[in-house]
């Protein structure tokens, strides 16, 4: 088998499924309780909370509020932050390529009265500052923009969109990390917010954060026992937040050895598969290297992608075949490409434990493919 859709969701680490393992059978009580397993388990959770803050370098500037993933986590992060902040003003500020649980979050406080300008993002697909800057004004309270990009990699500069942002004292600056952590350089110390889920860098699935400035308050989204200082009710899976604390520690320390190993598998794969007359790349050359997208010129990506997954090769393709129609890409749409490509677009995406070896092997099994695959 290979596994290149690394950006749905990468396989725990070995030791991390070892890791939680134990911590379910070491501390099993409820970190609500007022007895001793209770307090025991209320430590550990401050322990990981703690331990996430000091790898990021924000021990002493954030908090940290544990949940699901990053989808709760921007909902939490955008809609709370509106809600909260709404008598300072109610202009928001997003970019037109954002992951759906922050496009349509923000949707749904257009219908509130809320102001939201979707900024365009450029050929290569990122949030150029300038555009921030002429969209910023006083009554602006909230700017989220995603580190990279979940379809195409392309790295935005959050440096120059956050300094932008503060220039404005109400506002606070949001980011998508979910794509980033462990993979490009980030500014962790000039977001406001920001979110990311677990299961994108060896964790579990479920189980996420998100990061915010002390000072920061939120409106609660729901009611409940006030876990989580009352931003997030409901109980805390300790054992699964002691193992992010530890997959966020490996990511961001082996950022150096994995980003090298992974820029040598997808610049083996540009070089590769750079068919003019098949193949039109849509990821910027200076994307981040754990996404590979393109499109093909000739063939019907859900075509290819099922005879690739039929070979134990498995990618995913916006236009995969569903009951509802194939889906068009509007992220490429957004970086001005044509319908065709982006109805027919695939991304690879990998992890550190992807291998040059695979990508040799994908290579060889993709012309295959290619050569089967009657024209669209």
């Amino acid at each position: 088998m290979i596994y290149f859709d690394n950006a749905a969701t990468t396989a725990p680490l070995e030791e991390a499924l070892s890791f939680y393992l134990k911590a379910v059978k070491d501390f099993p009580g409820n970190s609500s309780s007022t007895h001793g397993l209770g307090r025991q388990a209320d430590r550990e959770l401050e322990k990981a909370r703690a331990s996430i803050l000091e790898s990021f370098g924000l021990a002493k500037t954030h908090s940290l509020i544990f949940n699901s993933g990053a989808t709760e986590g921007n909902n939490l992060a955008i809609k709370g932050i509106a809600h909260f902040y709404k008598n300072r003003g109610k202009k928001l500020i997003t970019s037109s390529v954002e992951h759906p649980s922050v496009t349509n979050a923000f949707k749904e406080l257009e219908k509130e009265g809320f102001e939201v300008v979707y900024l365009p993002v450029t050929e290569e697909g990122k949030v150029d500052p300038l555009s921030l800057e002429k969209a910023l004004d006083k009554d602006t309270i909230l700017v989220s923009i995603m580190g990279v990009n979940n379809e195409t990699g392309a790295v935005n500069d959050l440096s120059a969109l956050a300094d932008l942002t503060h220039k404005f004292p109400k506002a606070f600056f949001h980011s998508d990390l979910t794509q980033a952590i462990g993979k490009v350089k980030v500014p962790y110390s000039k977001l406001d917010l920001f979110t990311y889920s677990s299961h994108k860098i060896g964790g579990l699935r479920g189980d996420g954060a998100l990061i915010y400035l002390n000072k920061i308050k939120f409106a609660p989204l729901s009611d409940g026992g006030g876990q989580e200082f009352g931003f997030r009710s409901g109980t805390v899976n300790v054992p699964a937040v002691m193992t992010q604390a530890y997959v966020v520690k490996e990511a961001l320390k082996g950022y150096e050895s994995n980003l090298k190993h992974v820029k040598e598998i997808s610049e083996y794969l540009r070089q590769n598969l750079n068919i003019p007359s098949e193949i039109r790349f849509n990821s910027p050359i200076d994307a981040s290297p754990y996404v590979l997208n393109f499109s093909l010129i000739n063939k019907k990506a859900s075509v290819v992608l099922e005879a690739l997954s039929e070979k134990g090769i498995y990618v995913s393709s916006v236009s995969a075949c569903n009951s509802k129609g194939e889906p068009i890409s509007e992220v490429l749409t957004a970086m001005g490409k044509s319908e065709g490509d982006a109805r027919n677009s695939i991304r690879l995406s990998f992890s550190k434990r992807n291998t040059l070896e695979e990508a040799k092997t994908f290579v060889l099994a993709f012309k295959e493919v290619l050569e089967g695959v009657i024209n669209r």
